[in-house]
Formats: C-alpha cells, sequence, structure tokens
C-alpha cells in the first residue's frame, strides 16, 4: 500500500459537498492554507463558490468522498467531550465539515448531564446526523448495558436517538475460538440482527484485527470467513475497520504452521458490499516490527492508500451512497485536531482521471 501524499490537500471550499453544506449552514469552512479573506468569500456568496467548486472538481476529478457521508468516530474526542461537552465538540465538527457522528456511549463523561432527546436535536442543530453506536456485546453482570443481557434498553435508546446502525466492536469471542464457538456467536448476532431490523435499524460488528485469526480447533478456517457465512445478510451487517483489517492481514496472511494464507481486506468489501455499510476510516505507518504492522495516525499521514479504497468501494455500481465513512483514531495527540485533518484529507481526494 503506497502513502497518500498530503500534498494533493486543498481548501474545501473547492469541495463541492462542503460548498453545499457551507451555504445550507450559513457556516464559515475550516481548512489549511486558506485565508480569512476566501473564506469570508464562500460565506457570504455561496452561489459563487459552489460554482467554482463545480468547476475545480471537475477539473481535477470527482471527490473520492461522497458529500454527506463524511463521519467521526466519538471515541477519538472522548477527551474534549468530558471536558467541554457535546455542544463545544459538536460545533467544531461542524466547522470541520463532518455529516455524521457515531457514539461509543452517550455520555462519555460529558461535562453537564444530557437527555438522549438533547443529544439527537444537539446534533441535529449542528448538521450531523447520529448514524450508529458501539455497545458491548455480553457481559457476566445481568445489569450490564450489553445486547446479550439488555437487549430491549439498548435498541430503546437507538430508536430514541434515531439511529439508522447499533452495533458492538466486541468480537465474536463470547464463547471461545473454534468454529463452533463463532456459530454460536453467529447465532446471536442473527438474534440481535432480527431484533433491531424489527425496528427499522441494522445491527452491525465492528472488527480489530483478531477477527482475521484461525480457528483453534480447524487453523485453516479464517473466523472471520465463519462469521461472514453464520450470520445472515438480511440481519447481520459489518462495519470495517480498515486500519485494523490490514493490521490483520499483516499478523494472518500464514497459517500458524506457516503456510501462506494471504487476503486483501478491500476484497471482502468488493465481494459483499452490502454487508458493509459502514467503515472507519483511521491510518497508520507500515512498522514491521510492531505486533500490528502499523503505528496508528491522522488520517493521511500513513500507509493506507484511502484513494484507492474508497474509490473501489462508491465506483461501484449503486454503491456510491451506500456507505457511511467514520474517521478515527484511537488515541490522537490532539484530537481536534486530528478531526480537522482528517476531514481536510478525505475531502481533498479526488478520482484518478
Amino acid at each position: 500500500m503506497s502513502r497518500t501524499p498530503r500534498t494533493a490537500r486543498t481548501s474545501k471550499a473547492h469541495d463541492p459537498g462542503l460548498a453545499h453544506r457551507l451555504s445550507r449552514r450559513g457556516m464559515l469552512g475550516v481548512a489549511a492554507g486558506a485565508t480569512a479573506a476566501a473564506l469570508l468569500g464562500a460565506a457570504a456568496a455561496p452561489a459563487t463558490a459552489a460554482a467554482a467548486a463545480e468547476t475545480s472538481a471537475a477539473g481535477r476529478g470527482r471527490p473520492v468522498l461522497p458529500p454527506g457521508r463524511l463521519g467521526i468516530q466519538l471515541y477519538s474526542l472522548r477527551d474534549k467531550v468530558s471536558t467541554l461537552g457535546f455542544a463545544p465538540v459538536f460545533a467544531e465538527l461542524e466547522k470541520y465539515g463532518y455529516d455524521e457522528v457515531e457514539f461509543a456511549g452517550y455520555t462519555q463523561g460529558a461535562a453537564g448531564a444530557i437527555t438522549l432527546a438533547q443529544l439527537k436535536r444537539l446534533a441535529r442543530n449542528h448538521g450531523l446526523n447520529p448514524i450508529g453506536s458501539h455497545v458491548g456485546y455480553y457481559s457476566s453482570d445481568p445489569n450490564a448495558y450489553t445486547f446479550a443481557q439488555n437487549l430491549t434498553k439498548v435498541l430503546d435508546d437507538a430508536q430514541a436517538l434515531g439511529l439508522k446502525h447499533i452495533g458492538t466492536a466486541a468480537g465474536p469471542f463470547r464463547y471461545g475460538s473454534t468454529v463452533d464457538a463463532w456459530k454460536r456467536a453467529a447465532e446471536d448476532f442473527n438474534t440481535y440482527g432480527a431484533a433491531a431490523r424489527a425496528r427499522g435499524m441494522k445491527f452491525y460488528q465492528h472488527n480489530h484485527s483478531e477477527e482475521f485469526s484461525f480457528a483453534t480447533d480447524n487453523p485453516k478456517v479464517r473466523l472471520y470467513d465463519v462469521l461472514l457465512a453464520e450470520t445472515d445478510p438480511d440481519l447481520v451487517y459489518l462495519e470495517m475497520d480498515i486500519y485494523w483489517a490490514y493490521s490483520g492481514q499483516f499478523r494472518f496472511s500464514k497459517r500458524p504452521d506457516g503456510t501462506p494464507a494471504p487476503f486483501e481486506p478491500l476484497d471482502y468489501v468488493l465481494k459483499q458490499p452490502d454487508r458493509y455499510p459502514l467503515f472507519h476510516v483511521k491510518d497508520g505507518v507500515s512498522d514491521p516490527a510492531n505486533q500490528y504492522g502499523y503505528r496508528m495516525v491522522d488520517v493521511g499521514d500513513g500507509d493506507i492508500d484511502y484513494q484507492r479504497f474508497i474509490s473501489a468501494v462508491t465506483r461501484l455500481r449503486g454503491q456510491r451512497f451506500a456507505h457511511h465513512w467514520q474517521a478515527e483514531h484511537d488515541n490522537p495527540t490532539e484530537s481536534f485536531t486530528f478531526a480537522r485533518r482528517s476531514s481536510e484529507h478525505l475531502h481533498s481526494l479526488r478520482e484518478k482521471c
């Protein structure tokens, strides 16, 4: 995977999707290298800015990122939510050109109490669509806020927020790492998926690298393939964390006996694009000395070729607006800086002519 050049970045005022949002929201865009006069001009004359953006984009190729589909996993901003509260965080995300948010809990230690109704209204007031949320899979505590222990409450809360997707970032290791153990976990997921579907939502599972490991009782079988085969595609969806999928490629391209077992994460998506409504967009610098194969960095600073990945998915027939792309960094150096720079980079990517 080649490093995506950062020199391709431009002002987001050149992005037609963002120009539309500037016109709709009456806000100033925030982008590196843009002058205050240019920003004020874009806000004061949105029609002119939109026309200029269309001309610029046409000359440089279509934006890779579909308009209205950039989100962020709020876990990346948990430090800001806990100290500032949701309102200032959502205001910053609106400035940075985000369209959606994905929750990792509905308080995250937020400064000041907030109800689900208030949280939903606050997000919408800042032009942010609550698209999904991560909830625990299971717990030994019968009162835990997980799918296994409190499915009805989990779905009630998701419905109150107007979420279209509700999922878990827990791996399907509840019963172990054998083929039968994952078949049993798949049955759980089918149950949660059916309950979510009855509420008009999609249940999804978010991967880390371990999902691409091999069954302990049959090392020829990749566990992720068991999950795909044993879950109902109409009930259970996947949110591919692209960084962790490539980490899985690094770690598990050989079976325990050393025989080759190569795979390409993108191929999973291209084979079944409808199963992947959500993605986590996080970046990493290749580092073979690291046990995971990468060191996590801000989106655009690493070696994962997002121009290639996103283009390959959105160019599929009928798929351009079928997916949601959530920027994420597990431990950013400065979370607002991460959010801003990630948006800038992803908005700057263009299709190759």
